[in-house]
């Protein structure tokens, strides 16, 4: 997930230095939602130059030599398909879509709304998976009935959360 953080905010922020990437990412408190490191940060800003993801261009201040990034047409490509895997996958609290909806500004909307509805589909998939465990298994435990229970609130919450969310795009359009 973190190269997806260093392509979107490569694209909210062109010509960024790592440094300046690494602590809008501080900033942004993005560390309660990726674990990352200084040193995971540059390995991966690292990798993503191999790879051709992004491009360094070297430029020299008054003090010191940085080196600024920019995203290349195929680190734009694999942005798209990274909001869409962490955009479509389903954890227990959703971290990989909180991921892609930090640069839901820089995706499509109409694929926005797509990726929304995914979550909806799966997410309503879980609670009736969760329902038919509570009603038809009599060998569950009391505190696993209780630890059922609670994430079947948690999954209707995050499916009327989600509706929220499109009929927000729908009123932005």
């Amino acid at each position: 997930m973190i190269i997806l953080l260093i392509l979107g905010l490569l694209k909210q922020n062109p010509g960024a230095h790592g440094y300046e990437l690494l602590s809008l990412m501080e900033e942004k408190h993005y560390k309660y939602i990726v674990n990352f490191t200084k040193g995971s940060f540059y390995y991966n800003l690292g990798q993503l130059v191999e790879k051709k993801y992004i491009v360094k261009v070297d430029q020299r201040d008054s003090t010191r030599e940085t080196h600024n990034y920019n995203i290349t047409e195929l680190g734009e490509k694999e942005f798209e398909k990274l909001m869409f895997k962490y955009g479509s996958k389903t954890d227990y609290i959703n971290l990989s879509f909180y991921v892609a909806m930090l640069f839901s500004d820089e995706y499509k909307k109409e694929e926005l709304t797509k990726l929304i509805e995914i979550q909806i589909d799966q997410t309503k998939n879980k609670i009736s998976l969760i329902q038919l465990s509570l009603e038809n298994d009599e060998n569950i435990t009391a505190y696993f009935k209780k630890m059922l229970e609670n994430s079947l609130s948690h999954h209707i919450v995050n499916v009327q959360w989600f509706e929220g969310l499109l009929e927000d795009i729908k009123k932005e359009n």
